[in-house]
């Protein structure tokens, strides 16, 4: 597993990004996600790969705002686990969201205890802006959810964002 790369995934590599995925999503161990999706979002992930080209996990670093973005749908293949290859994914993404200006990533997970090992805090799920709950409310298990949201401050360069067009009226700046 010493060799194993990191690469950023393309379209062929969506039907083992689907098995992978699923296999898990199928335990209950993280959220599914369609073909269509995969395809849709392919930009957003990365693979980790053997040198005899086979598929070992994956990672996505989705985009929400001018200065955020989420870490989703990682998984490693079960005999790869404890190997560091989620770590190397996580890694990765977090590299990604520093060179396109991201000051804090995010994610919505059932393993909590893995992305503490990669500094990730526990958050109250309220802290996260209402447009990452769109793909949410499309989910089975949104009326009784048990992903512990967390987040990673990555940058301390906040600098200003657009006004989120998805917040409330009563929170958007009044001029006077």
């Amino acid at each position: 597993m010493n060799n194993t790369l990191i690469r950023k995934a393309n379209v062929d590599d969506v039907p083992s990004l689907y098995a992978i995925i699923n296999e898990f999503a199928d335990k209950d161990l993280m959220l599914p996600r369609a073909l269509h999706e995969l395809y849709e979002n392919i930009r957003d992930f990365k693979l980790a790969q053997s040198e005899d080209g086979e598929i070992l996990g994956c990672a996505a670093l989705h985009v929400n705002w001018a200065n955020l973005a989420e870490v989703k749908s990682v998984a490693v293949k079960e005999k790869c686990q404890g190997k560091g290859i989620g770590k190397k994914l996580i890694q990765e993404c977090i590299l990604e969201a520093k060179e396109l200006g991201i000051s804090t990533i995010f994610c919505l997970t059932y393993q909590p205890e893995f992305f503490k090992t990669l500094d990730f805090l526990v958050i109250d799920r309220s802290e996260l802006p209402r447009k990452i709950w769109s793909e949410c409310i499309r989910c089975p298990k949104f009326n009784h959810c048990t992903e512990v949201a967390m987040s990673l401050k990555i940058s301390e360069d906040e600098k200003d964002t657009p006004i989120d067009p998805l917040i409330s009226m009563a929170e958007i700046p009044q001029n006077e």
